[in-house]
């Protein structure tokens, strides 16, 4: 996908496993017969999911082995739907009308979800059509006309809500990503396991189209050995003893990432790996970064952390990490910085959905928001 103009078109199964009937009066004056009993079938459910390609997408999503984007495409459209559908579109918009709405950016941001946008029109309507001027990842400002999607015009309105919430989140994310993987250059920067349920996938999807890294993607992937583990296991040692040993025992190879707190538990945890054969790949070095009265960090301890470990290990920064103070983070030779901010506290990207764009663009610039 280009920056240039386009259109894409989604093939999707529009055979339902189960629907559910709803009685509808149509007011009088639409195209087919009035007062006739009309039942609209709406499905959050198919016989089968959409065989979709993302390989050409300019940012693919992250790998996952049980989750189900389209399960969570359906679940939100049918949360929204309820056991009526839409009862406004449904009392107010012909049937048959098609119109062209466009997608309005109200602030400067980075775009993201416009791949997933799509695959919510065309899970309500295969035969909506959808164009783009930008692409995921692409910078975009206040009042920028930026997409379009066109069709019938009862799907557009079902379909608007759901599809502007997941890009307004996944902008948002996208935006604080980037802003955050600029200033921590040369390291680069993570988010953590800190999403909203259910949004695993999209929230990690939208750090990596603002241009961070993913950690990993959940308790399946990776062994990260926290505090928590730690105290349970009675200290550091015994517990990178017995992940080795686990992973030995099942024949498993995977990464492996162990939290220290203090100098040191670093000192216990190179001790250990120089005397054992070990699977530890990372060391996190939590909290080391320290808030002073004046609003700057004394990253001193992180940097003493950082030169103990040398190249022997990867190593990952946490805690007290903001925009104001990623930069000297990333100073310190740290190859990874983590953020929970980037997904547990993201500030939605304000994006609208308009079919009258000039009225739209006028009341924006009475708002200031366009």
């Amino acid at each position: 996908m280009g920056s240039a103009s386009r259109c894409f078109s989604l093939q999707n199964s529009c055979n339902a496993s189960s629907a559910t009937g709803i009685l509808y009066d149509p007011p009088l004056g639409f195209s087919f017969r009035s007062r006739i009993r009309k039942i609209v079938r709406m499905s959050a459910t198919q016989t089968e999911n959409p065989r979709i390609s993302f390989e050409s997408l300019p940012i693919k999503p992250p790998s996952h082995p049980t989750y189900d984007l389209w399960g969570v495409i359906k679940s939100a459209l049918s949360e929204d739907a309820g056991d009526r559908g839409d009862v406004t579109c449904l009392a107010t918009i012909p049937s048959d009308m098609e119109v062209e709405a466009h997608f309005l950016a109200k602030e400067n941001g980075i775009i993201a979800g416009i791949a997933l946008a799509e695959m919510v029109f065309h899970e309500v309507d295969p035969s909506l059509k959808v164009e783009w001027s930008q692409k995921d990842g692409d910078s975009v400002h206040k009042g920028l006309d930026f997409g379009k999607v066109y069709g019938r015009a009862h799907s557009i309105v079902v379909a608007e809500r759901v599809a502007l919430n997941f890009m307004q989140r996944m902008s948002g994310v996208a935006t604080l990503t980037k802003a955050m993987a600029d200033l921590a250059s040369p390291a680069r920067i993570l988010e953590t396991r800190k999403t909203a349920p259910g949004l695993r996938l999209v929230d990690k999807w939208a750090v990596l189209i603002g241009g961070g890294r993913n950690h990993r993607m959940g308790l399946f992937d990776m062994v990260m050995i926290k505090d928590n583990h730690i105290s349970i296991a009675g200290g550091i040692t015994n517990a990178l003893k017995s992940v080795d040993l686990y992973l030995e025992q099942r024949n498993l190879q995977m990464e492996v990432e162990v939290e220290t707190r203090t100098i040191e538990e670093v000192d216990k945890v190179l001790d250990y790996a120089s005397q054992t054969e070990t699977s530890l790949t990372r060391i996190m070095l939590d909290n080391m970064v320290v808030p002073l009265p004046n609003g700057d960090v004394d990253v001193t301890m992180l940097e003493q952390a950082v030169n103990l470990i040398g190249r022997r290990f990867e190593t990952e920064a946490s805690g007290n990490v903001t925009l104001e103070t990623v930069h000297k983070i990333g100073q310190t030779g740290v190859n990874y910085i983590s953020s929970g901010a980037l997904t547990h506290s993201v500030k939605a990207l304000d994006i609208s959905l308009k079919i009258d764009t000039e009225l739209a663009l006028q009341v924006g610039r009475r708002t200031q928001r366009a």
